[in-house]
């Protein structure tokens, strides 16, 4: 050993010394997070297949779920148009609503061979839909028992989207005619600016 190593001879006391030791300790930490961060004694061949495999799976995962989304993005693009077709086949414009609906009303009856009377109709907006209303129609009729269940008939198989809400029927005094008061709902489209 060259004669100016020793240890014993070393004043621990001295600032430079404590430097050195500093510097020595940080110096040695530095080495071990460059080990820990860079991984220099691992990272082989296998390492990396299982990496590239966890990798892979993870962009199918994701491509799946591209998919997914795909697919209901596109449900709801058809379920849009089909909805679209089918208030553009059974639900009325507001502006033709009293010479389409009550129109048809009145053939009804006629076909059917009951007596409409006078009726009275509220509209109500439909909450969370900003051009859907529903229409109810209070009427009143009269004819036979025959003539009124051809009456509902034909209000069912109506063109337009017409509901029997209630029907109440009682018989008349003379003959075997029946007085009905009947409400109907059905649906009209709403555009800005329509009054009714």
């Amino acid at each position: 050993m060259p004669r100016n190593f020793n240890l014993a001879g070393l004043k621990w006391r001295d600032p430079r010394v404590g430097m050195r030791a500093l510097l020595g300790v940080l110096l040695a930490a530095n080495l071990a997070a460059a080990v820990i961060a860079f991984k220099p004694f691992g990272g082989g061949a296998d390492d990396l297949r299982r990496e590239r495999q966890r990798l892979q799976q993870q962009l199918a995962q994701l491509q799946a779920q591209v998919n997914r989304a795909h697919n209901i993005a596109a449900k709801v693009q058809t379920a849009r148009t089909e909805g679209d077709k089918f208030l553009d086949a059974y639900v009325t414009d507001r502006k033709v609503l009293t010479s389409s609906i009550y129109s048809d009303l009145m053939l009804m009856a006629k076909e059917s061979g009951i007596t409409l009377l006078p009726t009275t109709n509220s509209i109500e907006p439909i909450e969370g839909s900003d051009t859907l209303s529903m229409l109810t129609i209070s009427a009143g009729c009269a004819g036979t028992y025959a003539s009124l269940v051809k009456f509902v008939n034909l209000v069912d198989k109506s063109n337009r989207f017409l509901i029997i809400e209630s029907l109440n029927a009682v018989p008349q005094q003379n003959g075997p005619n029946l007085s009905v008061a009947l409400k109907i709902d059905t649906f009209i489209k709403e555009r800005p600016g329509d009054v009714l």
